[in-house]
């Protein structure tokens, strides 16, 4: 049992790692193969189904956009054909902020809802949590200046991501988890809903 929990567990952190790996690659057919049919993820920029976030992902790489993602450690609870994999993780994004090429770096967890079907795990959802980040110019002595209304639209965790993804065209949502308040713990408890079978979707 211990034997099978421990592999379990290997095989959603690979699934993990391979996410980042084939996202940041621009391995679109591999990367398909993580979601399940009805997955969702839900980022700053675009939420919906992982097929929609796929062509918006495809969409924006045509156009340049680059979006890295650093992972750390990861806690995943299992029960029966369901997980929650909670696993550290950094977002760095490089673009033009106001005439200044400058790097958001921001620093969370993923937190993932997980199904296993026919042997191999999928997600079901995918849903960031923010927790810090900050900009930085690539040149030094370059200072970007923020319009502060617009920074302040946006929740401490990922002011500066969203910041950076308004002025290249996107609609940031604004209500994301962060390291702590109603959204997070809200977050949480869906994830015990999703573990106990009390709720049918994440």
């Amino acid at each position: 049992m211990v034997d099978d929990q421990i592999s379990e567990r290997f095989r959603i952190r690979e699934l993990v790692e391979n996410w980042a790996v084939w996202r940041d690659a621009g391995a679109w057919d591999q990367f398909r193969t993580l979601w399940a049919d009805d997955g969702i993820m839900m980022a700053t920029w675009k939420q919906g189904l992982a097929e929609e976030f796929i062509q918006a992902s495809i969409d924006g790489w045509n156009k340049g956009v680059r979006i890295l993602h650093f992972l750390g450690g990861s806690s995943i609870d299992i029960c029966d054909d369901r997980a929650v994999a909670q696993t550290k993780m950094t977002i760095t994004q490089r673009a033009t902020v106001e005439g200044v090429q400058c790097d958001v770096i921001c620093t969370g967890r993923f937190y993932d809802f997980l199904r296993r079907s026919d042997g191999d795990w999928k997600l079901a959802l995918r849903q960031p949590i923010y927790e810090m980040d900050r900009l930085s110019a690539v040149v030094p002595g370059q200072t970007p200046i923020l319009d502060p209304k617009l920074l302040n639209k946006f929740p401490v965790g990922y002011r500066h991501l969203a910041y950076l993804q308004s002025r290249l065209g996107y609609s940031v949502k604004t209500d994301m988890p962060g390291l702590d308040g109603r959204e997070v713990q809200a977050l949480y408890a869906r994830g015990q809903k999703w573990l106990s079978r009390e709720n049918q979707q994440p």
